[in-house]
């Protein structure tokens, strides 16, 4: 994959924001993104479809998340602005309702993952501080995260900022007291090679991987900062990539520190799978201290989530794509009331009906269905060249970014038929929206509807 040596891009049409991020702010920010409830949730239920071969699927998704942040790296340069997906899709397929719909399953992959991350809040994490019922303590997180969000942004980006910290350390606390318990005897490293799979070893992979990708997503939210960037031609590229590989050598290491100190069945049955880790390695370091860094990074996860869910409903109401209502802003603390009231209900919906692994799986379908659109959307764009430089992925790469997206997807995984359910409600529920606009304004999702979305 090359980018061309050519002078610097110009400014995009219409920019109205500091570009004051840096390359390296970028990657601060992407491996930020990606590090998250993912790891610290869902490491041990890889190890029921693998065994003691978690690191194998994560390297594998990290394969395909580089794919398709290749096919996201040449969009941004060519469009530097501030929409992702629903941006690609409008440019290469110019239909409104389908920018819509791949805007609101965005939108509906941030509620499901903030419910995944309030459900894997309620397990043994939480119970070092406190017996409480799974489901009374995921609406409690929820109740929590929504008072944040309410606020106001600024204090949701500070809080944002101390829990990216926190749970970047935790990581590195499993990392060092993990491979200082191996240092002195501990564990059987052995266990990392073994491949255990219920359902076939091709299955059995595929199967974790598109679980595991669950830890992997959030690249994909660097894109809104195309307008704040400085050179995004130039910058995203280096950041998307080099922030994926950060994050997968974090994980990767992480992973075979898990199975080499904890036996996969053990991992596979625990919903704090990196406290068996910190506790099993030997090493003093107090339980509860680690307990709470990893309810604090779990935070992290739905708040971020939340914020994105809430603000996307807004700004589809603000346009009159769904009822306007969706746009109502609290008078005092200037947030969008009824889009965030609106996106907790769903979310209080999916926790009390859904487990972590569902919604997990949930929020994988309905992103790599975006995905998939997206490396198509860039062999489509690539017969419509743009006059300043940017970053080109190879035609393969899209190619194989679109397929791999595709076959995650599918139920060759064994996936579920509910979580099809449970995406295919959360998408539908964007329809009902729109056609409920439509009923009461005649109004249909245009052309302009579509460019003022994606602006």
């Amino acid at each position: 994959m090359t980018a061309p040596t050519a002078p610097a891009a110009p400014a995009a049409p219409d920019e109205g924001l500091r570009r004051a991020i840096s390359g390296r702010m970028l990657i601060v920010f992407i491996v930020g993104d990606i590090l998250g409830a993912g790891i610290y949730a869902l490491v041990g239920k890889l190890s029921g479809h693998v065994g003691g071969m978690v690191w194998l699927p994560l390297a594998i998704g990290f394969v395909v998340a580089a794919l398709t942040a290749a096919s996201y790296a040449e969009l941004v340069g060519k469009y530097p602005r501030a929409a992702g997906a629903a941006l690609y899709t409008h440019r290469a397929f110019n239909r409104p309702f389908l920018t819509f719909l791949v805007a609101f399953a965005v939108m509906m992959s941030g509620v499901a993952s903030a419910s995944a991350a309030a459900l894997a809040f309620g397990g043994n994490y939480l119970a070092q501080f406190v017996a409480a019922p799974p489901m009374l303590a995921a609406l409690g997180f929820l109740a929590i995260v929504t008072f944040v969000n309410f606020i106001g942004i600024s204090e949701s980006m500070k809080v944002n900022l101390v829990l990216t910290i926190v749970e970047v350390s935790g990581l590195l606390i499993v990392i060092v007291v993990g491979i200082a318990g191996i240092v002195q005897g501990g564990g059987e490293p052995a266990r990392a090679l073994e491949l255990e799979a219920p359902s076939g070893a091709v299955l059995g992979v595929l199967g974790a991987t598109a679980l595991g990708f669950y830890a992997l997503i959030g690249f994909e939210d660097s894109v809104n900062l195309a307008e704040e960037a400085q050179d995004p031609h130039r910058t995203f590229p280096v950041a998307l990539f080099t922030g994926i590989a950060i994050t997968g050598v974090i994980y990767l290491v992480v992973s075979i520190v898990a199975v080499v100190l904890v036996p996969p069945a053990t991992l596979a049955t625990s919903s704090g799978p990196l406290l068996e880790v910190v506790t099993s390695a030997g090493v003093e370091f107090p339980p509860r201290l680690f307990a709470l860094i990893a309810l604090l990074a779990i935070g992290n996860t739905a708040l971020i989530n939340m914020i994105m869910a809430s603000r996307l409903l807004y700004g589809m109401a603000n346009e009159s794509i769904v009822p306007r209502a969706f746009a109502t802003v609290h008078r005092g603390r200037r947030t969008p009331v009824v889009a965030i009231g609106f996106t907790v209900l769903i979310a209080a919906g999916l926790i009390a009906t859904g487990t972590v692994t569902r919604l997990a799986e949930t929020t994988v379908l309905l992103l790599l269905v975006v995905f998939a659109l997206v490396n198509i959307a860039v062999l489509v764009l690539k017969r419509r060249p743009v006059e300043h430089p940017h970053f080109r992925t190879p035609t393969w790469a899209a190619v194989l970014g679109a397929v791999t997206s595709l076959v995650l997807a599918s139920p060759i995984t064994g996936r579920s038929s509910q979580v099809y359910l449970t995406a295919g409600i959360l998408v539908g529920a964007g329809v009902v929206l729109w056609g409920i606009n439509r009923l009461v304004t005649g109004k249909r999702v245009t052309e302009l509807d579509a460019e003022k979305l994606v602006k």
